[in-house]
Formats: structure tokens, sequence, C-alpha cells
């Protein structure tokens, strides 16, 4: 017996094979997930994933200053161990008995919260400045451009680990003065709070430096002709009480002299300037720094060059 067998043939949509009608079922289902539109062509990408890439994007900048910094730690930490340690036995040891006491401290302990700002200062302003070069220089930067990471994602990440470099070098410095001066600090919470914001402040400064500059002898100029004389001039070595009237009151245009108060304050409970206006002068370093580290990062055509 032969068997016929017939092809199917195609019903209506929405029929069944008895005619009746049928439920059509989409053939993509929409996932219970908000979406909302971001800056540098994010948008369409949901939240979490552009949360997850920016903690990402600050984790990865910040790992590799940190592995950088501890890599040639020969270049980044040494140095400032090393004249520091020269300090301490020529202004110390040999100068500091023929000064005696400044404000009612030995000469020795009034200079080690000045010397840990000055190893502050210039290690979180050069390794933000050196890096964030570098990478311009490499055209590595363009990478970071494109991706979907905002640009004060950027910014902290460079700026953290010049946070990271300054503070390290900071407490290397403190531990060496131990062996010259014993001292406990006065105010833990103004003492910590003046080196961070102070680290912050350099490391901007360092950035803008970086953004301007065109080549690696630009990067130079300003620790060379800027840093180191505000630095020492700054009251790291004497007290402004012991200046001529006019020199005195030419110190005051000074913002190191501020910031070298204020963690003199917070170490030997003693300072030539108010507290306050120390403070409050460090908080408009930082946001007038951040705002103009992030406008040039934004309207900078070199970077995309």
């Amino acid at each position: 017996m032969s068997q016929i067998t017939r092809s199917a043939e195609p019903h209506p949509a929405g029929e069944t094979t008895q005619g009746q009608p049928t439920q059509m079922e989409p053939t993509t289902r929409t996932q219970d997930r908000e979406f909302q539109p971001a800056e540098g062509g994010t948008a369409g990408l949901p939240v979490r994933s552009l949360s997850t890439i920016w903690r990402a994007a600050f984790i990865g900048i910040l790992s590799k200053e940190t592995r950088r910094i501890l890599r040639i730690w020969v270049q980044t930490l040494l140095p400032s161990a090393v004249t520091t340690t020269l300090y301490f036995l020529i202004f110390g040891n040999l100068i500091g008995p023929r000064v005696g006491q400044i404000d009612g401290v030995p000469y020795m302990a009034f200079i080690v919260p000045g010397l840990i700002m000055m190893a502050v200062i210039t290690n979180s302003y050069g390794n933000v400045s050196g890096s964030f070069f570098s990478s311009k220089f490499m055209h590595n930067i363009e990478v970071m451009l494109v991706a979907p990471v905002p640009n004060w994602v950027i910014l902290a990440g460079y700026v953290g680990g010049g946070i990271m470099r300054g503070l390290l070098v900071g407490i290397i410095v403190a531990i060496l003065s131990l062996f010259f001066v014993q001292m406990q600090p006065v105010n833990i919470l103004i003492m910590l709070l003046v080196i961070v914001l102070t680290a912050i402040v350099f490391a901007l400064a360092g950035f803008i430096n970086a953004m301007m500059a065109t080549k690696f002898d630009d990067i130079s100029i300003v620790p060379t002709f800027v840093l180191t004389p505000l630095t020492y001039l700054g009251g790291v070595f004497y007290s402004i009480n012991m200046l001529p009237p006019v020199f005195r009151a030419m110190s005051f245009a000074n913002p190191v002299l501020y910031m070298i108060n204020a963690f003199r304050y917070g170490v030997l409970g003693i300072s030539d300037i108010s507290i306050y206006w120390s403070l409050g002068l460090l908080l408009v370093f930082v946001f007038v720094f951040a705002g103009t580290a992030l406008w040039l990062l934004q309207r900078s055509k070199s970077l995309r060059t």
C-alpha cells in the first residue's frame, strides 16, 4: 500500500490548522533594565555598566601609577629620603644647636614639619606631571579619551597616583625624623587633613603643567623656578616673625607658607598664620585647580592629534 504524503501548507499568521486564532509571541523581549545617556559616547549603556566601567578605569589608572612608583622606587622614593637625611644632619645637628629654640621648640623639631611638606609637595607634583606628560607624549591618553570614561575619572586616577607618592615619601621622611628628634603630634586630624589637601593641590598643579607642556623641558620649568623658591621661602627653616617687616609682609603672598604653617600647627601646635586661613586657602586651590584641569582636559586639542 502506497502512502501519499502531503506537504503542510503554510497557514496564515494568527490561525491554527483548525482555523482558530493563535497569539503571536514577540521575537525579542526587552529586559527590565534602566538606560541612561551619558557623556563620552556612552548613550544606551546600562547605568550599572557605566559605574562599573568608571570604577574599573579609576582603579586601573591608580594601580598603574602605584606599580610605576614601586617599580622605580630608586627614582621616586629614595632621593627624597637621602636629601632629607642631609637636611637633618646639616641644619639639625650642626646648625640647630647654634640656633637654639624657635617659638619654644628645638630647632630640629621646628624644621621637621617643613621638610615633610617639602617632600610631599615636590613628589606629588612631579609624579603627575611626569606620568601624564609621558602618556600624552606616547599617545596612550588617546585610548582613555575614546573610552566611555568621563574626564573626571581620568583626572582622579592620575591625582590619586600623585597623592600616593606624596604620602609615601612623607611617611618615609617622618620615620627618618624619629632618628634625630622625638615628637608627638598635637592634632592628628589637622595634620592628616593638611597633608592630604596639599598633596591634592600640587598633584592637580602637576596635571595642569603636563597638559600645557609641549616638550619634556617644559615640565621642569615650574619645579625649578617656582616650586623650589616658594618652598624654601615658605618658612621651612625659619619663622616669618624673624624677618624684617617688609619681607615678612611679602611672605604672606606665598601660598606654601600657609600650608607649612598649618601642618606645623598639627604637629607642634605652633603657627605664624591662622589655621582657618590656611585651610580655607587650601580648599580654594583644590576647587580652582580641579576646575582648570577639567577644562583643559575637555578643551585641549593636542591630546587628540
